[in-house]
């Protein structure tokens, strides 16, 4: 029961103190008394200088109601604070509004939930009144605290548990609201409040049992999950929280999120992570994505010692902010994006590389083999964020960043790459080297440029088609597939996929436009360093089926893509020379590679006549390619790439009818008007610097060595090998010219006619060539003579 005061003290009172008096019944039960307050309203209206007196009278009946658990009257109090609240927005009502706030705060310290949800639910009807002026004093930390501490509760019962969150979280919504509509709306963005809210909403947020995995936005709450869900309504407070952030404060906001998801260790499995960041990324303006993606680099920076699957968690979380970022602004994070995860990428195969040295027997060889294959779902996940990331970028910034991956990846023997691998040692050099290569296909795939020049310009190519990336026979094949995504400018790969006869081309409705100049330059350029690449490819000894199916559809491309008149005559003699090659098999290559080889130059030879349709041209390849049928069958790709097809012991006692013949193909190709003088000319690759310093064989032992400059004139119709024996007496005439005079006229007038008619980059590879096995021989020369003076001087002493 209130305290009553007899008539002629009340008559003394103060007026606003009576009306307040009057509000309140003999019997909280029966509710705030409508007539009373409806005259203390009118009062407050009429002398809004009375209100901070109203309040604090208010308020100070309140305190004493709340210490005497006196809730009754307790919630007649608030319901006359609210009705006043609602009715007076003049400049007075400040003074009000701290005893209203100190009448919450008191509600909120009580530890009776009814209380604090009293308390909530007229903090949230204040938040939602806009003042005529702001208020430069007021601050909300308690209420940022205390409804913080709500969204914890733990109490017994799960129903009061439940609404007491409620209240926490709506408490928080009505805080952001008041403060961001607020010019003083700066403070709540300060860490020490945001380090207590957004971890409060992330709390409640892990209640969802079912959390939406989509690539879409998530899914908004219904009115009535907001109301009843505290998992709904956190997400909810959220999204508005996030939506409100600016430029200067949107770091504030998401640093708590890591934090939060450290302290719960929810990186591994990381499916409340990634929803989170996606309610981010779709919550905040899109001209602000790039510093979320900042920050979760950073963090992934913080976190590189951490576990693999930790790192992998992050870097999945990343990889869902790039796919929603890419559709908007990226700013200028692109390079730090792919310098970050490059890094991470060294550092997953070092670690790699350094559990493999470090595994022995037992538990610990099963420990390494774990965490060697966490750090591959670590590689695995950098891999695809840079290829998600770079397919979803504009052309000219693609472009930039394959020659920035391309600068990474280290190649033995030059100082070009800018990646330290000092610490990987050659086993994680060259799985660096895979990863760099799987990275740089996964940004290059979809790309398509006008012209071949600007996708693979001079600075691209070289290091792409170094001797040092052709050590592995998995390297090899991820070179060659980066080449055929920036190639194929017309789809056609899928329909030249696998090594096989094709009975009629043109039912592939192979797509091609004619040679543009762009890329006619492009050949003279770079052809023979093509080709170079396509010929030692083949023949290397670690090649499977995969490696063959790879080059024949690079010789395919470039037929389609590139060739004119004089790129055909060049591949064609680069498919003789690989026949050649193998038949000869100076290299001692197994026989299923021989074979191997044999099988792509059929079907490059079927493939090429017909895509210049010339009728004697595919007489003679649908000829050579039916007999081998009935009697060679090894020779074609549907059977060498079969398993368990039978391999010949030799190659030597072969038919002639089963090899593709140079001068049949020069006379077919002759009478259409083809040029055929350079057909005679065997191919031979050029010889780089770099293959020096290459830690493969010299290419040098690789081609067949030749003396002179053009080959000794060869029956046409017989294959036969263009080495001869090494000897003294062969060395002798290599470097005696007496005697041979009617013999160097001939070879002049040759020498002559070569210059004239022969491209500059295959006289310079044959002259180098030449010039080096001159300078092995004189070597030799040298060697022998030594030998032969210290036997010539040891005889004369025993004769002695």
């Amino acid at each position: 029961m209130p305290t009553r005061v007899c008539c002629c003290c009340s008559a003394l009172r103060p007026r606003y103190k009576r009306l307040v008096d009057n509000i309140f019944p003999e019997d909280p039960k029966d509710g705030l008394v409508k007539a009373d307050m409806e005259k203390l309203t009118f009062y407050a209206v009429s002398a809004p200088e009375k209100l901070d007196r109203i309040g604090s009278y208010l308020a100070e009946r309140l305190s004493r109601d709340v210490v005497r658990h006196r809730s009754g009257y307790v919630l007649i109090a608030m319901e006359a604070l609210d009705q006043l609240l609602m009715a007076c927005h003049s400049q007075s009502i400040k003074p009000f509004v701290e005893s209203f706030l100190h009448m919450v705060a008191k509600l909120l310290e009580s530890g009776e939930p009814k209380l604090q949800v009293l308390g909530t639910n007229s903090f949230v009807k204040f938040a939602n009144i806009e003042e005529d002026t702001p208020s430069y004093h007021r601050r909300y930390d308690f209420f940022v605290s205390r409804f913080s501490a709500m969204c914890h509760s733990c109490h017994s019962d799960p129903e009061i548990r439940t609404e007491i969150r409620i209240a926490g979280i709506r408490g928080i919504q009505g805080v952001v609201r008041k403060t961001v509509n607020d010019e003083l709306r700066a403070t709540i963005w300060e860490p020490q409040h945001m380090d207590k809210i957004v971890p409060s909403l992330l709390f409640n947020m892990q209640k969802i049992e079912e959390v939406d995995s989509r690539i879409g936005p998530p899914s908004s709450p219904s009115a009535t999950d907001k109301e009843e869900n505290p998992a709904m309504l956190a997400e909810n407070c959220f999204r508005e929280l996030l939506g409100r952030a600016t430029f200067g404060n949107m770091n504030n906001a998401v640093r708590p999120v890591f934090a939060h998801l450290d302290h719960h260790k929810l990186w591994d499995p990381n499916e409340f992570a990634v929803h989170c960041f996606k309610i981010i990324m779709y919550s905040i303006q899109a001209q602000y994505s790039h510093h979320v993606i900042q920050e979760i680099l950073g963090h992934l920076d913080a976190c590189k010692k951490d576990s693999p699957r930790v790192r992998a968690g992050i870097i999945q979380v990343l990889l869902e902010a790039v796919a929603i970022a890419a559709k908007g602004s990226i700013g200028p994070t692109v390079l730090e994006v792919f310098n970050t995860l490059l890094k991470h990428l060294r550092l997953s195969v070092e670690f790699e590389a350094n559990d493999l040295q470090g595994g022995s027997v037992g538990s610990v060889t099963l420990n390494a083999s774990s965490k060697d294959n966490d750090e591959k779902i670590v590689q695995n996940a950098i891999i695809q964020t840079i290829g998600f990331f770079g397919s979803n970028l504009p052309d000219y910034q693609r472009s930039e960043i394959m020659m920035f991956i391309m600068g990474k990846v280290p190649v033995f023997g030059t100082s070009t790459h800018t990646l330290d691998i000092s610490q990987l040692g050659d086993l994680g050099t060259r799985r660096i080297q895979i990863m760099l290569l799987r990275s740089l296909l996964m940004v290059t795939s979809g790309y398509k440029a006008k012209t071949i020049v600007t996708a693979l310009p001079g600075s691209f190519l070289d290091p792409l088609l170094s001797p040092s990336l052709m050590e592995d026979y998995e390297l090899r094949q991820l070179v060659l597939e980066v080449m055929h995504n920036l190639m194929d400018r017309h789809d056609n790969r899928a329909k030249l996929r696998g090594i096989r006869i094709i009975p009629d081309v043109a039912d592939l409705k192979i797509k091609r436009e004619k040679i543009c100049r762009q890329d006619t330059s492009f050949m003279k350029k770079n052809g023979q360093q093509l080709y170079r690449h396509i010929y030692l490819g083949c023949k290397e000894e670690d090649n499977v089926q995969k490696n063959y199916e790879l080059l024949y559809t690079s010789l395919a491309l470039i037929t389609i893509e590139l060739a004119n008149e004089e790129v055909v005559i060049d591949l064609i003699r680069l498919a003789i020379a690989l026949q050649d090659s193998a038949i000869i098999n100076e290299d001692n290559l197994p026989m299923f590679h021989r074979c191997g080889i044999m099988a792509l130059v059929a079907a490059y030879l079927n493939f090429v006549s017909q895509m210049i349709a010339v009728p004697a041209f595919c007489q003679h390849v649908s000829k050579v390619i039916e007999i081998r049928t009935m009697e060679a069958p090894y020779f074609l790709p549907e059977h060498i790439f079969r398993d368990k097809c039978l391999l010949p012991k030799s190659l030597e006692k072969h038919d002639k009818n089963l090899y593709f013949l140079t001068n049949k193909i020069a006379e077919s190709l002759g009478g259409s008007g083809y040029s055929v003088e350079r057909l005679s000319v065997p191919y031979v690759p050029q010889v780089t610097d770099e293959d020096r310093l290459s830690r493969r064989k010299s290419i040098v032992d690789t081609v067949s060595i030749q003396v002179d400059i053009l080959p000794n004139t060869i029956p046409s119709d017989d294959v036969v090998s263009n080495t001869e024996e090494i000897t003294f007496e062969t060395l002798k005439k290599a470097i005696d010219t007496n005697g041979m005079e009617e013999q160097e006229k001939e070879k002049r007038r040759l020498v002559i006619e070569k210059f004239q008619k022969a491209p500059f980059e295959e006289i310079a590879a044959q002259c180098e060539s030449k010039a080096n096995l001159l300078h092995d021989r004189l070597a030799q020369i040298l060697e022998l003579t030594i030998r032969q003076r210290k036997e010539f001087v040891l005889s004369r002493k025993e004769t002695k």
